[in-house]
């Protein structure tokens, strides 16, 4: 699965369960968004654990970052799965908005790098 644009690259690595978001993700709402928030349901579906690594995601709008709060909130009534984010701690709107995600869901895993 790759989603790829001239801003940014969202592809799956099945062997290590993970999910890369690259660039800038700066689509105009939520149906903008809503093709990739079906790519991560259907990986979802798929396994139920599921590592999202935002390292390479250097900007992501509001739309994007309630995207996410969707996904988080839908992995939450998944019975039995596991969710991490891995994001940069040299990127100011990873550090602020990936807490928040563990609001939502206390059992997600964060860690910066």
């Amino acid at each position: 699965m790759e989603i790829t644009t001239d801003d940014y690259r969202i592809y799956f690595e099945e062997a290590n369960k993970t999910l890369y978001f690259r660039g800038f993700l700066r689509l105009e709402g939520m149906k903008e968004y809503q093709p990739i928030m079906n790519t991560m349901l259907e990986i979802l579906a798929d396994c139920s654990e599921l590592i999202i690594n935002l390292e390479g995601l250097e900007f992501l709008n509001s739309s994007g970052i309630s995207m996410l709060s969707m996904f988080v909130m839908k992995v939450r009534s998944k019975e039995g799965a596991s969710l991490a984010f891995r994001g940069s701690k040299n990127i100011l709107w990873q550090t602020k908005s990936l807490r928040n995600l563990q609001r939502l869901m206390p059992g997600l895993t964060l860690e910066f790098i």
